[in-house]
């Protein structure tokens, strides 16, 4: 499995239920290795999308507490249980966590590939992805060169689970 993530320099994602900050080509990486792919979300994620929809050319998987939530266009599931009986049915290399912080922590464990958009800017942020660069599991294997965005220095960065 894969996770695909944009974080600042301190490891944070999000303010509000909102990106920290929206890069033309970051948001084209995502949609190149997203799509045609399964993509496993919490409820509040995909409700961060515009209009509440989930994305298009993807298979949308949501994770949510609450029982009586729908979405058309997306398989809803209510435990880390079902979620795994319901990604049995796709082959791993094909399926991106994509947030947020509860779905990335739960299934980290899980995933071998992690993409990773590092911004060289600390945000104020109230959710956060774990550290890859403290984990002996995880190897930095690939680094872009810098990237800029108007003042803003970015990489795409991959990492790879190490056994």
């Amino acid at each position: 499995m894969n996770l695909i993530v944009n974080v600042d320099k301190n490891w944070a994602i999000g303010l509000n239920n909102k990106l920290l900050v929206k890069i033309p080509d970051d948001m084209k990486f995502f949609r190149q290795m997203t799509t045609g792919k399964v993509v496993v979300m919490g409820r509040k994620t995909l409700e961060s999308f515009p209009n509440q929809m989930p994305l298009a050319n993807r298979t949308n998987i949501v994770l949510t507490k609450d029982e009586k939530y729908e979405k058309k266009g997306a398989i809803i599931v209510h435990s880390q249980e079902e979620l795994m009986k319901e990604l049995e049915k796709y082959p791993s290399d094909d399926i991106y966590i994509i947030g947020g912080e509860s779905i990335y922590r739960m299934m980290l464990p899980y995933c071998n590939v992690a993409h990773v958009t590092k911004v060289d800017y600390a945000y104020m942020a109230d959710t956060y992805f774990p550290n890859l660069d403290t984990m002996p599991e995880w190897k930095m294997t690939a680094d872009s060169d810098e990237q800029t965005y108007f003042n803003l220095e970015y990489h795409f960065v991959k990492y790879e689970r190490v056994e």
